[in-house]
């Protein structure tokens, strides 16, 4: 082979200058153990034992947080060498033990820390609700106020109503998402918000125009897109790296337990009359509300109070988020250290200078181009044609009324059950591997159920049959890859100075095009029939997967601040990896089933480098 091997390749690193190569290792045999050609370094390991307790206890005593300088300074030693703390002969038996269980049993965690994570994806909920809302409504609204012509003005009007909640949520209310955040915080921001979504469902099903139902749901998109943009960055940021990706995973659970909840409410007011959809829209004031209540008893971000000085409570925030004071001052400790780095690197405070940096940053760059794939591939995908209109597409196959809400009932119940395996999958296959083994499959069913349209003869069931049974598997196939990660991913992957703007631009991406595609739908379907526009997604699918393939980096099981180094990989050279590294080993392992040996992944955490030095 004429590659580098892992003691000549260096990569260009913002912060240190190069990311460690990976030093070369052998077994017994003498073949090269697959292990990683560039090492996630811990900036703790630069300095000596003595000098991290003594660097910690000077920031405990610098930071009102005297009285914990002890803690700080074992705690400093575990986070330098987190997978032998049994070594650590500072540590007492309740401090070690505390550790151990953590390590044992990677779900455990206080109940602060369990109620805010499930508080925080309850308020996903309201999204999934609204779109379900509308998707009942839109069999009687249009009615009501005069709108339902088959023709290009009125198709229009319909199209620009569901849509305009995602083009204000992506074009105002991410943008608004840093200021909130800076004068109220995570919990403050989130309370503002939710107050909007309490209030304008309610508005919306008091409307008495297909203009002020419009308004009404202006407003609402922009509540949608500022709490979009704060919710997963809080999840992330109190949630423990080990299962960091299946907490803020909540939030996809609960955005189609919202479409499940939503349809549910289509189903239970379908017989009300001319009200029914009103009541359809009013309802997804349910879980804002319950958000806005709850979100007092949650403590404040940690991270967030940090970045603004309050270091003092930002730890005593943390320790009501950790299971023990030594796990709480690890990580926050931890934390601190990575963002002094961050600190090094950054080009400015101002908010433009913070957006701005998320383009010209190299590390944050790499991080946005992943970030904005998943975002759009979310669109691309077309999973959200069917959560918009799946009652009139499947109206339009041959149902009526009452039995197309019942499918879409059924297509919500599968997104809920179809998400829940995905809590146990994102922390152990990853992030990048299920997005690129479901868009190939989401492309083969979503043609498929495309082309069963095209029957026209035999009975009902054998017409509308095959087009809810590729309807539901590719909904399985998208809870199960793009469906959870792609608000999972965006709120992880920018640094801690320029979160707010990297996920407003992913927030804009992601809503933007929903809005697009909703307003677009309703003529497309006109135009090229449902069977054509169903082909078109199909196809965009295959080329989500290849923007995936090249933009979309691992994430799983590392911490915030540990993604610096992740995305200092240039993206040439992550590309060149893929392609001729892991491509070609897949293709041979998996397709033509030959055994042989797994070759050096791109980026590897120095902890598991030291384990297999030390089993050497």
């Amino acid at each position: 082979m004429n590659e580098k091997t892992s003691t000549d390749m260096d990569y260009p690193d913002e912060k240190n200058g190069v990311l460690k190569p990976e030093p070369e290792m052998a077994d017994a045999s003498g073949r090269r153990q697959s292990v990683a050609l560039n090492i996630v370094e811990n900036p703790l390991k630069r300095s000596s034992p003595d000098k991290v307790v003594l660097d910690a206890r000077a920031f405990a005593e610098s930071h009102e947080l005297a009285e914990y300088a002890a803690l700080f300074g074992k705690a400093a030693l575990v986070a330098r060498d987190p997978n032998r703390f049994g070594s650590i002969t500072e540590l007492d038996e309740q401090e070690r033990s505390s550790l151990a269980y953590e390590r044992d049993h990677k779900w455990h965690g206080p109940f602060m820390l369990w109620y805010s994570i499930s508080l925080c994806a309850v308020g996903a909920a309201t999204q999934g609700w609204d779109q379900t809302g509308s998707n009942g409504a839109n069999l009687s609204f249009p009615q009501e106020f005069g709108i339902a012509k088959d023709e290009g003005r009125d198709q229009w009007i319909v199209g620009a109503v569901n849509a305009i909640i995602f083009l204000t949520a992506g074009l105002i209310g991410a943008w608004i998402v840093d200021p909130l955040n800076y004068y109220f915080g995570r919990r403050g921001e989130i309370f503002i918000t939710a107050c909007c979504l309490t209030a304008t469902p309610i508005g919306s099903a008091f409307a008495k125009s297909w203009q002020g139902l419009f308004a009404a749901r202006f407003v609402l998109g922009i509540g949608i897109g500022a709490k979009n943009a704060t919710v997963p960055i809080y999840s992330a940021e109190m949630a423990p790296a080990r299962i960091r990706g299946a907490l803020v995973m909540f939030w996809q659970l609960w955005v189609v337990a919202g479409i499940f909840l939503g349809f549910c409410a289509n189903v239970i007011v379908k017989d009300t009359g001319k009200i029914a959809w009103r009541l359809q829209l009013g309802s997804a004031f349910i879980p804002s509300f319950i958000l806005g209540v709850g979100i007092f008893f949650c403590p404040e971000s940690p991270r967030w109070l940090m970045k603004h000085g309050q270091f003092a409570k930002g730890f005593r925030s943390m320790l009501r988020l950790r299971a023990h004071p030594i796990i709480a001052a690890r990580d926050y400790y931890y934390s601190f250290v990575i963002y002094q780095e961050e600190l090094k690197v950054a080009r400015g405070a101002g908010y433009f200078s913070r957006l701005r940096d998320c383009f010209t940053v190299p590390r944050i760059r790499r991080a946005n181009y992943g970030a904005s794939t998943v975002m759009i591939a979310q669109q691309m995908c077309g999973i959200n044609i069917i959560s918009f209109y799946s009652s009139t597409i499947f109206e339009n196959a041959g149902y009526n009324k009452v039995q197309a809400l019942y499918a879409s009932l059924g297509y919500g119940a599968i997104q809920v059950l179809a998400t829940i395996p995905t809590l146990f999958l994102i922390d152990t296959k990853g992030r990048r591997t299920l997005t690129l083994i479901t868009f190939p499959l989401m492309c083969i069913f979503l043609l498929a159920a495309g082309l069963s349209l095209l029957k026209k003869d035999g009975s009902k069931g054998e017409r509308i049959g095959p087009v809810a049974l590729f309807i539901y598997l590719f909904t399985i196939m998208y809870s199960l890859g793009e469906g959870p990660v792609a608000f999972q991913y965006s709120a992880e992957v920018f640094p801690t100075i320029q979160r707010e703007q990297g996920m407003a631009w992913a927030v804009c991406i992601n809503n933007t095009f929903a809005g697009i595609l909703s307003i677009t739908f309703p003529r497309m379907q006109a135009v090229m029939t449902a069977t054509g526009a169903f082909g078109f997604y199909a196809g965009l699918n295959l080329i989500a997967w290849g923007m995936v393939f090249c933009f979309v980096r691992e994430t799983k099981q590392l911490t915030l601040e540990e993604l610096d180094q992740v995305f200092s990989v240039p993206t040439k050279s992550f590309i060149g990896h893929e392609l001729t590294v892991w491509l070609p080993y897949f293709i041979k392992r998996y397709i033509f089933r030959r055994k042989i040996m797994k070759p050096p992944g791109i980026i590897e955490r120095e902890e598991k480098i030291d384990e297999l030095i030390h089993e050497e």
